[in-house]
C-alpha cells in the first residue's frame, strides 16, 4: 500500500513538472540557415513573374546605400509554396506571399527555426498583395537586418580578438573576430584591420570634443570636415601627401541611431584617397557619450576594388553595434 501511494505521488510530480504551469511542452527548433543578407521568397511562380513579384524586387532588393558597384540590400531566392517544406523552411529570413480570402500583413518570429523572421503578406487580389508589401516592407527589412546582425554577432564569438587597445585608449570594447589586428594605437585613436581577397576591412575609433556637431544646419558638412581632418592625420594613402577624405561629389547619408545604449548619428558614404585613385564605402557612428564629455566616433570602411562589398560592410556594422562602455575616462 505504501509503495502504491509513493508511485502515485511520483506520477503527480512528473505530470506537474512536465506541464510547468502552462500545460504546453516547449517546441524544439533547429538552427536557422542561409547566407548573410539572403531572403527566401515563397510565392507562386505566376505571382513572382508578374506585378507582385516586381513589387517584391523593388522593395526587398532595392540598391543598398553608398555601395560601388551597386548591390541589392537582400539577395532574393524564389520558390513556390509546394517546395516550401523540410530543410527549406529553416531559412533565417523568409517572405511568404499568398493570394487568399483575407488581406493581412504581419511578421512572425522563430516559426520553423531559431533565430528566424517570417514576413507574411496575404491578399484577395494583386492590388491587396502589392499594398500589403508596401505596408510591411520597411518593418520587414528592419526585422531581417536585426536577425542577420544577431546571427553574425553570435558567429564572431567563435574566435575573438582579445587585444585591449580600445579599452586602454577609449574605455570601450567591441566583439571583434580574431582576423582583425591592431594596426595603429595612439593617444586618441585606434585602427584595426583585416586582410580580405583584393583588399582590407578597417575599423577606426576616436573621440571628439563634446561640443562638436552642435549646429544642425551644418551637421553633414561638419561630419565631412571631421572625417577629412582625421584622415589627413591618421589614414595615409599609398603615396606621399595622399590621405583618406570623404568623396567630394556626394554628401553622406545621415540617419538617427542608437548604439551602446546611447543616442547617435549614423552616416554612410564613399571615401576616397586625396590625390590617388582609390575609393570605397564607409559607415560612421557618432555617439553622444555625455558621461565622458565627448563624442565617440566609430567607423568601418572597406577597400576591395571591383568587388561587391555589401557583406563586408554588413560585418563591420555588426561589429560596431556590439559597442560596450567599460569605464569612465
Amino acid at each position: 500500500m505504501r509503495n502504491l501511494r509513493t508511485l502515485w505521488i511520483l506520477i503527480v510530480v512528473i505530470v506537474v513538472a512536465s506541464c510547468n504551469g502552462t500545460g504546453k511542452r516547449q517546441q524544439f527548433l533547429p538552427p536557422s540557415t542561409g547566407s548573410v543578407n539572403s531572403l527566401m521568397v515563397v510565392m507562386e511562380n505566376d505571382l513572382w513573374q508578374g506585378a507582385v513579384g516586381d513589387k517584391v524586387r523593388e522593395l526587398f532588393a532595392q540598391p543598398a546605400l553608398a555601395l560601388t558597384p551597386e548591390q541589392p540590400i537582400l539577395t532574393l531566392t524564389q520558390i513556390p509554396p509546394q517546395v516550401f517544406k523540410g530543410a527549406v523552411t529553416h531559412s533565417r529570413s523568409i517572405l511568404y506571399v499568398q493570394q487568399d480570402s483575407l488581406a493581412v500583413s504581419h511578421i512572425k518570429s522563430n516559426v520553423y527555426a531559431l533565430p528566424q523572421k517570417v514576413v507574411v503578406v496575404k491578399g484577395t487580389n494583386y492590388g491587396e498583395l502589392v499594398g500589403g508589401l508596401e505596408t510591411i516592407a520597411e518593418e520587414g527589412i528592419a526585422a531581417y537586418r536585426g536577425v542577420e546582425i544577431q546571427e553574425a554577432q553570435k558567429r564572431f564569438k567563435r574566435s575573438l580578438n582579445k587585444e585591449s587597445a580600445l579599452s586602454e585608449t577609449l574605455g570601450i570594447s567591441l566583439t571583434i573576430p580574431s582576423a582583425y589586428r591592431v594596426g595603429k594605437q595612439e593617444e586618441n585613436f585606434v585602427w584595426l584591420d583585416r586582410q580580405i581577397p583584393k583588399g582590407n576591412m578597417n575599423i577606426i575609433a576616436y573621440a571628439m570634443p563634446e561640443d562638436s556637431f552642435t549646429n544642425d544646419s551644418t551637421f553633414v558638412r561638419d561630419i565631412v570636415a571631421m572625417r577629412d581632418s582625421i584622415g589627413k592625420k591618421y589614414v595615409p594613402g599609398p603615396e606621399d601627401n595622399t590621405y583618406m577624405i570623404t568623396e567630394k561629389a556626394f554628401a553622406p547619408y545621415v540617419f538617427p541611431a542608437e548604439i551602446g545604449g546611447k543616442k547617435a548619428a549614423q552616416a554612410k558614404g564613399i571615401w576616397e584617397i586625396n590625390g590617388y585613385p582609390m575609393a570605397g564605402p564607409f559607415l560612421t557612428y557618432i555617439i553622444n557619450d555625455k558621461e565622458n564629455n565627448r563624442k565617440l566616433v566609430l567607423e568601418g570602411f572597406t577597400f576591395a576594388p571591383s568587388t561587391q562589398k555589401r557583406d563586408y560592410m554588413f560585418e563591420l556594422e555588426a561589429i560596431l553595434r556590439t559597442l560596450r562602455f567599460e569605464k569612465a575616462l
